[in-house]
């Protein structure tokens, strides 16, 4: 479940091993170019550590955040 906190949604996933976690950021990767907004993350084996918020809007929660973090479920139950 996402979490808000120092104005950023903040998530983390688990995974079986590195490749299932590489492969969910690639996936989350494609989703986020098309959407022209990315996410701030950190991947240590099996464990992705995504953070959102947006730059223009001096670094706080937007739409843009709230839509790739919907983005980013839909992934992760596939």
């Amino acid at each position: 479940m996402w979490k808000e906190e120092n104005n950023q949604l903040q998530r983390s996933f688990e995974f079986k091993d590195f490749v299932e976690a590489f492969a969910f950021m690639t996936k989350v990767a494609f989703a986020a170019e098309k959407m022209g907004h990315h996410p701030n993350w950190n991947n240590v084996y099996n464990k992705v550590d995504i953070k959102l918020f947006t730059h223009e809007a001096k670094d706080t929660i937007t739409e843009k955040d709230v839509k790739l973090s919907k983005e980013i479920d839909e992934i992760f139950k596939k």
